[in-house]
């Protein structure tokens, strides 16, 4: 399966562990050694170097995304700041939900989140409702004209993968897909741990 290397450079392949081939300071390796020993034992040089690879792309992946949140926010409304963006996106996916519980999922102070409710309010794209369990609490959801933009938004980005990914095996496509699934799940788990105390 392909993988995410560095721009400019070609990932190599090895043992089913993506290695970037950018340059490295001396006495890193730029490859994996492929051991019996390693390959089957926890901690091994084989598992470490996955490990290794893990955190560069994973690294990679969320510096890429931070810019192109910003510039979908800027497609869905020209004053959308990209930090909101996310919020918007876990509304129409998981809507309606109390502002309290945007907070927990989103692993972000109340105050960070109230700020962003409020432009996203103001500029029309999120409703604002008191809950009917709790008149304290408020539910939040996507408009009507917030969920139309940003669903025109998110099938210009299938369309895009679609596209950017034509060479790839439909079943890789499910696996990355059902692998990041499983990562994002743990990193839930973890920010309700951290959120428990």
């Amino acid at each position: 399966m392909t993988g995410f290397g560095n721009a400019g450079s070609v990932p190599d392949v090895e043992n089913g562990v993506t290695v970037d081939s950018a340059p490295r300071t001396t006495g890193q390796s730029t490859s994996v050694e492929a051991t019996a020993e390693g390959s089957s034992t926890p901690g091994g040089p084989v598992s470490h170097a996955a490990y290794v690879a893990l955190e560069r792309e994973v690294a990679l992946l969320l510096r890429r995304s931070r810019a192109i949140s910003g510039r979908l926010a800027g497609e869905l409304h020209q004053d959308l700041d990209g930090a909101a963006y996310g919020l918007l996106v876990l509304l129409d996916d998981a809507g309606p939900l109390r502002a309290s519980d945007v907070v927990a999922r989103l692993g972000l102070d109340k105050s960070t989140v109230s700020r962003q409710v409020a432009s996203l309010v103001d500029l029309g794209l999120v409703d604002r409702a008191a809950d009917p369990d709790d008149g304290r609490a408020q539910v939040l959801s996507t408009s009507v004209e917030g969920h139309k933009r940003l669903s025109r938004l998110r099938d210009a980005r299938r369309a895009r993968w679609e596209s950017d990914l034509s060479d790839w095996e439909t079943t890789d496509v499910a696996t990355l897909a059902e692998l990041l699934g499983r990562l994002n799940r743990l990193g839930e788990a973890r920010e309700a741990e951290v959120t428990r105390g």
